[in-house]
């Protein structure tokens, strides 16, 4: 491998498309993500207002979309990609089954983060006459702030390894060149490169995860 101009040119490249890919899909995610999640909690047989009937099928659901690996889910969502996206080839394209994929783990995280509250604050807060939507808004969201962004670290780093994989499908970003260079044509440098790239990128969103949830957490002085 010739780590010359073009060699840095394509690893940033790369470097822009996965960060795009991770970017959009991330905050997709979140916004069907966290809406499920409160769904889940709230309709439990222990949450503030259950409806098994509704708790129960959405579950199963989820967890039947976070059991398919993302590799064959990705093979699966080709048709919708194409129809959304035009295309199922390039960064873009590799949005809606990002997106999807991860949605339904964005949806455990934030039920697993609102579990941790206090349940005599949920308690004192619906004694107090707080409606449904005040208790999630002012209760449960503060809260679980810490450790929502702490599982939004790992979301996004979970999301930044799916991206990765769609590398085997002309996804683009590092997931592709790595495929490209370091297994088609058994270039082990450029291997060992974005899969640094990579660990960078992770060890970021992670410190960055953490440090946000040190500094909301009103425990740590």
């Amino acid at each position: 491998m010739t780590f010359d101009s073009a060699t840095i040119s394509m690893l940033l490249t790369g470097t822009l498309e996965s960060l795009y890919m991770i970017a959009v899909s991330s905050l997709l995610a979140y916004v069907i993500g966290i809406p499920l999640g409160i769904i889940l909690i709230v309709a439990d047989k222990d949450g503030i207002h259950p409806m098994p009937w509704l708790h129960k099928p959405l579950g199963i659901i989820i967890n039947l979309i976070r059991s398919v690996p993302f590799i064959i889910f990705l093979l699966m969502m080709l048709p919708l990609t194409r129809m959304i996206v035009g295309t199922t080839l390039g960064s873009t394209a590799v949005i809606p089954p990002l997106t999807l994929a991860s949605a339904p783990y964005v949806a455990r995280v934030v039920e697993s983060s609102f579990k941790e509250v206090d349940g005599g604050i949920i308690e004192a807060a619906k004694s107090m006459g707080a409606s449904t939507f005040q208790i999630i808004w002012k209760v449960y969201l503060p809260e679980a702030k810490p450790s929502l962004l702490v599982g939004a670290a790992l979301a996004i780093t979970t999301i930044l390894g799916y991206s990765a994989m769609a590398g085997f499908v002309g996804g683009g970003g590092l997931g592709d060149i790595a495929i490209r260079y370091g297994y088609y044509k058994y270039e082990t440098n450029m291997m060992l490169i974005t899969v640094a790239i990579l660990v960078i990128i992770v060890q970021i969103i992670q410190e960055a995860g953490m440090g946000l949830s040190r500094k909301s957490d009103k425990r740590i002085k």
